[in-house]
């Protein structure tokens, strides 16, 4: 999202985190700007039950947790690291600095902010309104646009079904199951053990 030279210029170091690492708890003050220099960043929620509920996915050149910044609130949720990731930290007032002296920079971030709002509002329709087959749909379609791929093209998940499951509030027994109903009605095709619609 932002230039990694920017970034630098404005005082953010590199972050290193092993696969498993934990970058920042629900309810911690949030106090950073953080985006993914390599790598991939879990972040989630833990019910009562222990299930977990993935907020989203964050990789290369993806920035994560500024809500809380804009707002001087804790986290919602929880982060951890996916795979061996880098991050770039920045404090909170140099991102606001940052921000101030660069609209260009802040208008993006106002977008993006805008459309992974879309996104949640769309993802607690699609929880709390339809069957499981539907939310899968909606989420590889989601995700198909995101990657700017036309709708008349092919799109592979690179998603597991545990990662569907998470996305969706579903069991990964459930995801399973619907995966194999979509194929027989014929909305996605199954190629090797990926997803394709």
């Amino acid at each position: 999202m932002i230039d990694e030279k920017i970034l630098v210029e404005y005082g953010a170091v590199e972050l290193k985190l092993e696969k498993g690492a934990f970058l920042f708890h629900e309810k911690e003050r949030a106090a950073h700007y953080f985006q993914v220099k390599t790598g991939k960043i879990k972040m989630f929620n833990l019910n009562a039950e222990g299930k977990l509920f993935t907020q989203g996915m964050f990789e290369a050149g993806e920035s994560f947790g500024e809500p809380p910044l804009f707002t001087d609130s804790n986290y919602p949720a929880c982060t951890e690291a996916e795979e061996p990731s880098c991050l770039f930290k920045l404090p909170k007032a140099k991102f606001f600095k940052l921000l101030k002296e660069n609209p260009e920079i802040h208008f993006q971030i106002t977008r993006m902010l805008a459309t992974r709002l879309l996104y949640k509002s769309m993802q607690l329709k699609e929880i709390s309104s339809f069957k499981p087959e539907h939310r899968i749909l909606s989420l590889i379609d989601y995700l198909k646009k995101e990657e700017g791929i036309p709708a008349d093209q092919k799109y592979e998940v690179s998603l597991t079904r545990q990662h569907i499951a998470d996305l969706t509030g579903l069991r990964v027994e459930t995801v399973i199951r619907s995966v194999k109903t979509l194929q027989k009605e014929g909305s996605l095709d199954i190629r090797g053990h990926k997803i394709v619609r």
